[in-house]
């Protein structure tokens, strides 16, 4: 039995081109975006590259993995704030440094607020969705202390990522006590689901694993960290 074909009038024809039309123009936006950010990605790791603080650049690129462990589903503005969260620490003339507060948390509002202008000025160079760059901008802002589900996220990565690959060169760069202040800061804005994971890791210095296992006991009575 033949299977008769009807043949497509004059109308769908057109449909169907136009169609095909939109999906390209489509797939050729978005890989015209997905370049763009793969370039300011690029510019954001070669302006970290430069960095006094010699885990800046690792940290970068650890905070921007964690986020998408955390959510998968991080689109590219996340990305980008993850990766440049702490860009003005790379720039030593307009770096914010701590001895000019003596409240940490007004320290690291500052330290943020820095960091966006500075990520805002490069954003801006880049023909990119505004939109993209309001988030990141409001990501980066919020990133210490969060604030939304998003800025929540990042500020999770960021914290574990300092316990993950920050801390112990920050150990071997200040005080058992500033580095015993500075563990405890970090693990007290962590979430429950961020504290799972910082829980598990230890450290190879057995001082710097004592002091680590001390703030655990502390924040949790009963583990037998």
């Amino acid at each position: 039995m033949k299977i008769l074909k009807i043949p497509k009038t004059n109308k769908q024809k057109l449909l169907a081109a136009m169609f095909i039309s939109i999906a390209l123009t489509i797939d050729r936006i978005c890989s015209q975006e997905m370049n763009v950010i793969k370039e300011i990605e690029l510019e954001i790791e070669k302006f970290i590259s430069k960095s006094e603080v010699p885990e800046d650049p690792l940290h970068s690129k650890n905070t921007k993995d964690w986020v998408i462990e955390l959510f998968p589903e991080a689109d590219s503005a996340l990305q980008i704030a993850a990766l440049g969260h702490d860009i003005e620490r790379s720039i030593k003339e307009k770096k914010i440094k701590r001895e000019g507060y003596s409240d940490y948390n007004k320290f690291k509002e500052a330290h943020s607020h820095n960091s966006v202008k500075i990520m805002r000025k490069l954003l801006q160079n880049y023909k990119i969705d505004s939109n993209i760059i309001d988030k990141a901008i409001f990501l980066i802002e919020n990133h210490e202390f969060g604030g939304s589900t998003e800025a929540d996220i990042l500020k999770d990565a960021d914290s574990i990522s300092f316990f993950d690959v920050n801390l112990p060169k920050y150990f071997l760069r200040n005080t058992k006590e500033e580095t015993y202040f500075r563990m405890i800061w970090g693990y007290d804005k962590l979430s429950k689901r961020a504290k799972s994971i910082v829980n598990k890791f230890r450290y190879n210095n057995i001082v710097l694993d004592t002091l680590f296992r001390k703030v655990l006991n502390m924040n949790n009575p009963k583990s037998q960290s």
